[in-house]
């Protein structure tokens, strides 16, 4: 399911109690993906958000912290649905993005019209694309 939600092979989050956090910039969507479940995506570029069940805390994409390094994964659910390969990941061959020298030029060039890792007094950015 998490593949479908999240368009990736997993979606790792976090729980928090439905009062025990604040929306900074606006509020997402939702999509009501079954009849128990409501998924949160922002409205302005599409990013999967939350994971809403009722009589449940609601789960929140890591990812879209501004620090997402400071929230470790602690179970794994789902894990029926894991593909084959993802414990071979670590041993593969790594490379760092500014050592594809080829795409130098071009990603040197890329001007995001994400939201960045922190509040901004506007959003969304004013030259955006749309």
């Amino acid at each position: 399911m998490c593949q479908k939600a999240f368009g990736n092979y997993f979606a790792p989050l976090v729980s928090v109690p439905a009062g025990g956090f604040t929306w900074t910039r606006g509020m997402p969507r939702r999509f009501q993906s079954s009849n128990h479940v409501a998924r949160g995506f922002c409205a302005d570029c599409g990013t999967p958000l939350t994971y809403e069940a009722p009589n449940d805390d609601v789960a929140i994409a890591i990812g879209a912290f501004d620090h997402p390094e400071e929230i470790a994964p602690v179970i794994q659910f789902g894990t029926e649905g894991r593909m084959p390969y993802f414990q071979a990941l670590a041993a593969l061959p790594e490379r760092r993005t500014e050592e594809d020298v080829a795409s130098a030029e071009f990603l040197l060039s890329i001007r995001s019209y994400q939201h960045p890792d922190h509040d901004t007094p506007a959003w969304p950015a004013k030259d955006s694309a749309k």
